[in-house]
């Protein structure tokens, strides 16, 4: 019973868009059921002309004279034989025969037309419930904090969209057989079976709960193997991720052997759990098809008990109709029983999957956003923050940005510097207190809005595998008009030159439109650095997060780089987080940060004559 709810449950979720589709599935399967009976019955008469038995006298019945189900089927099997005695008599059984096997070929061959349009509307029901929930899972890590990604493995989010996703896709299609095309298959036969001997098809089903039982039990013990086996597969993408963004390392420290030792010890009980998955997976076809061949013999013997008895209620010809129609429920049985354990292990990838759609974002978006005006100053006002309730990161930070100036943020490692300018788009919200804009809180913006107003410039360039071009505008919507009157390339261009990054861009086979590689690969440090500059730039926004944006260049570039920030940071709100000390000392203010806290502020010149923290971590530099 739960597995069919579960089955239920899917469908409403992801079959809902395609009704219309599962409509004619369904009117289909269900046309391809009953030309399957049409096809089967001519059985009966060419059984009747090979034993002999059309010489039997029958006398042709007036439908109108008979009453109830049973009568008025015998009455047309009768009529029937009436029809094919008096063709056998006018043209001869050769010829009868040939007629009937002609109308067997054509019912099967509308059966089988049937089926595979049954099929053909089901093809876009399943590749357009594999993009729904892609897409799902897509959108939803888009609307997720930075914060949830600090705890969550990346191999881990990666096998929910990839092996978990397939998997569902597998349990969808054992769902929709289940409860459609199987279960009508059987529902008509059965249907007919009782018709044909209700006492026959009676104590066949006092016999079919026992498999019931038998393949309930696997298919539960199938669920649990699955979720591990997920787990698994999520722990193998993790470890490949984390080798691929390590390579260097691990070659460096010729630590091949150490990762390959892990990797091996994973994929090896990863088999094993995988090996028991699918044995019992696999079992389900040779245990259905031993438990239905048992249910043939008991059949066999039940029915022979009651065409040899003194009152039959059934002859040879039709008891051999009965045996092909039980038989053809065998295999849908079969697929049902296959079907049922598919749905046991997608249950574990769905919940899963669900565990990720149901993350709830700790970013709440405001019911009535404000629009976004910044006209005077950011403000910290008595902000902390922590990561995890037993450490703050942050703790009582009261500062003042204001419009136009240049407040540079310096400490040592783990002080909270980053973490302090996350704040600002939003990335988290703090712990207690509040970061304001002209002094309303920025949880009353939309978070959309806020960030229009920002160009961020991180410590590791985040490039994409794209052209040039694509990752310098990645910031802007190149369908609406480019600034100043340029075009796009032209304002590209331009953004390139002042990021000092056009000259190297000029030098590749296809110059602006030359893809970079993942991640910028196909570039240098300093190249991916000035590209994600450039990106900045060209968005051109009031606010600047520069998060040690000038690390990766080598001296000659940083002056030049330094130079061109100095000039574009005129006139605009500018967040810098420093360790090279010498790039930020025409900075408006600088604020020293340790174990969270801001210790001292000031100029560069007023901080240096304090003789504390801030000339320690000049004199460390010099």
């Amino acid at each position: 019973m739960s597995m069919n709810l579960s089955a239920n449950n899917i469908l409403r979720r992801f079959v809902s868009p395609y009704r219309g589709l599962m409509a004619l599935n369904i009117l289909f399967n269900m046309l391809s059921t009953v030309l399957s009976l049409f096809s089967f019955a001519a059985i009966i008469p060419v059984l009747r002309i090979l034993f002999g038995l059309t010489s039997v006298e029958v006398q042709w019945t007036d439908l109108s004279s008979v009453h109830g189900l049973q009568e008025t089927i015998a009455a047309v099997r009768t009529n029937l034989y009436c029809l094919l005695n008096d063709q056998i008599a006018l043209h001869g059984a050769s010829y009868v025969l040939l007629l009937l096997g002609a109308f067997l070929v054509l019912m099967t061959g509308l059966k089988c037309g049937a089926a595979w349009l049954a099929n053909y509307f089901m093809v876009p029901i399943r590749t357009g419930v594999l993009r729904d929930l892609r897409q799902q899972l897509y959108d939803k890590i888009l609307s997720l904090p930075m914060g949830y990604f600090t705890e969550a493995r990346r191999g881990d989010v990666i096998s929910r969209m990839t092996n978990d996703v397939s998997e569902v896709e597998a349990s969808i299609m054992s769902a929709l057989d289940i409860l459609f095309k199987d279960p009508i298959m059987i529902f008509v036969y059965l249907i007919t079976l009782f018709v044909i001997s209700w006492q026959l098809t009676l104590f066949v089903l006092l016999l079919m709960p026992l498999s019931v039982f038998l393949i309930g039990r696997l298919g539960r013990s199938l669920k649990r193997a699955s979720t591990r086996g997920q787990e698994q597969n999520a722990e193998i993408l993790s470890s490949i991720d984390e080798t691929l963004l390590g390579l260097r390392v691990i070659l460096g420290f010729n630590a091949q052997n150490k990762l390959r030792a892990r990797f091996e010890t994973l994929i090896n009980a990863t088999r094993a759990t995988f090996n028991r998955i699918n044995r019992r997976y696999y079992l389900a076809h040779p245990l259905s098809e031993f438990l239905g061949t048992a249910l043939i013999a008991v059949i066999l013997w039940f029915g022979g008990l009651l065409i040899l008895s003194d009152h039959a209620t059934i002859d040879a010809s039709t008891f051999i109709y009965y045996l092909v129609i039980f038989y053809s429920i065998i295999n849908p049985s079969k697929d049902l029983s296959k079907a049922a354990y598919g749905i046991r292990r997608g249950m574990a990838s769905i919940e899963r999957i669900d565990a990720l759609l149901a993350a709830e974002s700790n970013i709440a978006e405001p019911e009535s956003p404000l629009p976004v005006a910044f006209e005077r100053a950011i403000t910290f006002d008595h902000v902390s923050f922590s990561y995890i309730p037993e450490r703050e990161v942050l703790s009582d930070i009261c500062l003042e940005v204001p419009k136009g100036k240049m407040v540079a943020l310096v400490g040592q490692s783990g002080s909270g510097k980053t973490t302090l300018t996350d704040l600002v788009p939003r990335f988290y919200d703090p712990t207690t207190g509040a970061v304001c804009i002209d002094g309303v809180d920025i949880r009353r913006f939309a978070t959309r809005d806020l960030r229009s107003l920002m160009g961020i410039v991180c410590q590791e360039p985040v490039l994409f595998n794209d052209t040039v071009y694509n990752n310098i505008t990645f910031g802007v919507d190149t369908s609406l008009p480019a600034p100043s009157g340029m075009t796009w390339q032209q304002a590209v261009e331009q953004a390139a030159r002042i990021a000092n990054a056009h000259e190297f861009i000029a030098d590749m086979p296809d110059g602006y439109n030359t893809v970079i590689g993942d991640r910028g690969s196909r570039l240098s440090g300093g190249q991916r650095q000035r590209l994600s500059i450039a990106r900045a730039i060209l968005k051109n926004p009031p606010i600047l997060i520069l998060d040690e944006a000038t690390s990766a260049l080598d001296s000659e570039s940083e002056r030049l780089v330094q130079e061109a920030l100095e000039h574009l940071m005129k006139d605009r709100t500018t967040l810098v987080v420093a360790h090279r000390l010498s790039t930020i000392r025409h900075a408006d203010l600088i604020c020293v940060l340790h174990e969270g806290r801001i210790v001292e502020r000031g100029t560069h010149d007023e901080l240096y004559a304090l003789g504390g923290y801030y000339t320690k971590l000049v004199e460390m530099q010099q």
